[in-house]
């Protein structure tokens, strides 16, 4: 007993294409292509030409201020205090051209950080990068 018209002489094989492989051999292309691309990046040797500096910097256009991990504050090396600070950073703050560089512990609160990086934008200063290490 059929229940549907099966005309076995018309019946086509089902001949379809197995998409399961080609996917899984196109997902690891991209996989290799996403992990291998910032490694190829890295690798590029690019001997850059040496020009002469068209402006030399001169003395006295940079200046540190680091804190040590107690929280104590250093101006070029030398020990201040924040009331000394303020008068130091605003003398500093004469020359348009001076560049602040920041070093902080990393044991440093944000706070002191904050502190330090207000009384040089009081003082004038616009001029302020943070020096880091790399990983």
């Amino acid at each position: 007993m059929a229940f549907g018209n099966f005309d076995s002489e018309r019946a086509a094989p089902l001949s379809e294409i197995n998409m399961t492989p080609l996917v899984d051999v196109m997902l690891v292309l991209l996989v290799v292509f996403i992990v291998g691309m910032p490694l190829m990046q890295q690798s590029v040797r690019v001997e850059l030409p040496k020009t002469a500096s068209t402006q030399q910097a001169g003395a006295g256009t940079r200046a540190t201020l680091a804190i040590d991990a107690a929280g104590r504050l250093w101006l070029d090396e030398r020990a201040v205090g924040e009331a000394e600070l303020s008068a130091e950073l605003a003398r500093l703050a004469a020359n348009p051209a001076l560049e602040l560089e920041l070093q902080a512990d990393r044991a440093v609160r944000y706070e002191a950080v904050a502190r330090a990086l207000a009384q040089a934008r009081e003082a004038g200063i616009s001029r302020i990068g943070f020096v880091t290490t790399e990983r």
